[in-house]
């Protein structure tokens, strides 16, 4: 599975590490940044260049993670864009929800409050977990979609 990583620059070195892991781990990982830490970068760009990332994969399943300080703002931009389904997960429960209801494929993570060994933890359990597929689930999926302008 190929999975986007994003980051702001308060998720810079968190990125770094986690793109570490899922590589050792078997993954296929892009980094489409930010490649420097800069502290005046916003990031809505990155959310974007993930999703833009992931659209034009031909892949069947790909992935995207987004790291920011507290993880909320990634998952809003990210939620902005019809078909993306961004999950902010603290903990292992909230990941594997995330996935077998509601199909996430991208997943928000806090840089700030989130210690690595727990977030490792949270990616295993989203990244492993499937869709359940239940025609509740994807009900709800289709009326998200509808959602907006």
């Amino acid at each position: 599975m190929k999975i986007y990583l994003g980051t702001d620059h308060n998720g810079f070195d968190y990125k770094l590490k986690l793109a570490d892991y899922l590589k050792k781990t078997g993954y296929e990982v892009v980094d489409v940044g930010n490649t420097t830490r800069d502290p005046d970068d916003d990031f809505p760009q990155f959310a974007s260049q993930v999703i833009t990332a992931m659209r034009g994969d031909q892949e069947p399943v790909t992935r995207g993670i987004l790291i920011c300080g507290s993880g909320q703002g990634m998952c809003m931009a990210a939620n902005r864009y019809k078909g993306m389904r961004a999950a902010l997960c603290w903990d292992q429960e909230e990941a594997r929800a995330a996935r077998n209801d509601d199909d996430s494929n991208i997943l928000c993570l806090s840089a700030r409050y989130m210690d690595f060994d727990k977030t490792v933890g949270v990616v295993h359990t989203w990244l492993m977990t499937p869709f359940a597929g239940a025609p509740r689930f994807k009900r709800r999926i289709a009326e998200m979609d509808d959602l907006g302008a």
